[in-house]
């Protein structure tokens, strides 16, 4: 499909439903991810994706595999719209006289649109990721004090029960901003952008070269199936390719511990110690889950992109207005 150019407004519509759709069908795969990612040797609660879910479910409810949705409800909106619309900017900047762009003014689109987008998914996935792992230091905290009751000698000693205290968004957001002003917010940026561009270069250009396999005239859209199996595949080979940054920046981001688990200094700092205390292979921990996350999302994406639903609310005012 040549570059058709959509209207900014269009663009910011489109990207802000295709991203409440898909994070609404796959939030609680990403917690998954996230406290698989976050959970280090020694005190190990969850042994898969299933397993984390069912845990979660038993102790937090089934709510609780939505804690932190709806920050990413909030700001996926503007951040799923700068992506997509910066990817089309510098398409079309980089195109010459509407010619197809080369695969390595591809890669510069995309890391264009990955540079662009991660001033919204810095504070949004330190923000979630709080969230989304509070319930787990907060199980591990009770197993650590259920142990020691157990090994306890004195049978007349009762461990203290662990409460566990709930935090918001807003909370957090403000006892940041009042410690460290907003770079507090932007913690694990270095890592974020790690994760973010390569992310990008790998996905648009992909994305962009199978769904064009699908089109039978370059003037005419592929059929959205195809645009969704184009996004699904290409979101889930670009999220399994930069899982060992996206471990890297989860971990960064992280700020309450749990039990005997190590802190970070910075992006060096954290590679070396997962390595040397966990092996290469924790790097690809929650990558099956990244990959299913991304997958529809970006599948979504795509689909409501390129029908163009926001084309057709945009066209409808004016006739509503009359």
């Amino acid at each position: 499909m040549a570059d058709k150019q959509i209207s900014l407004p269009a663009k910011l519509i489109n990207g802000g439903i295709a991203g409440l759709i898909g994070v609404t069908c796959v939030f609680p795969i990403d917690l998954a991810k996230t406290r698989l990612q976050n959970q280090q040797n020694g005190q190990r609660l969850y042994s898969s994706m299933s397993d984390c879910l069912i845990k979660t479910i038993r102790s937090e409810g089934y709510f609780g595999m939505y804690r932190g949705a709806a920050v990413n409800l909030t700001l996926v909106t503007p951040e799923k719209a700068i992506k997509l619309a910066a990817n089309d900017f510098f398409r079309h900047h980089l195109s010459k006289d509407g010619k197809k762009l080369t695969l390595l003014r591809e890669m510069l689109a995309g890391c264009g649109a990955g540079t662009c987008q991660v001033i919204v998914t810095t504070p949004m996935e330190m923000l979630k990721i709080q969230l989304q792992d509070a319930g787990r230091i907060a199980a591990q905290k009770k197993l650590m004090a259920a142990q020691a009751q157990l090994s306890s000698s004195s049978a007349t000693r009762v461990a203290e029960p662990v409460v566990e205290t709930r935090t918001t968004a807003t909370q957090i957001t403000r006892e940041l901003l009042r410690s460290k002003g907003i770079a507090g917010l932007y913690k694990g940026l270095g890592a974020t952008l790690l994760r973010d561009v390569p992310f990008s270069i790998v996905y648009f250009p992909l994305f962009a070269n199978l769904n064009k396999l699908g089109q039978k005239d370059p003037n005419v859209k592929a059929p959205f199936y195809v645009s969704f199996l184009s996004g699904c595949v290409a979101g889930s080979t670009a999220a399994v390719a930069v899982n060992p940054c996206d471990v890297i920046k989860t971990r960064l981001q992280s700020l309450q511990r749990g039990v005997n688990e190590d802190t970070y200094s910075g992006i060096l700092d954290c590679t070396k110690k997962i390595w040397q205390k966990e092996g290469p292979m924790a790097f690809l921990k929650g990558a099956y889950c990244r990959a299913l996350v991304i997958a529809p999302l970006f599948g979504i994406a795509q689909v409501v992109y390129f029908i163009g639903i926001a084309e057709f609310l945009l066209d409808m005012l004016p006739k509503h207005r009359a």
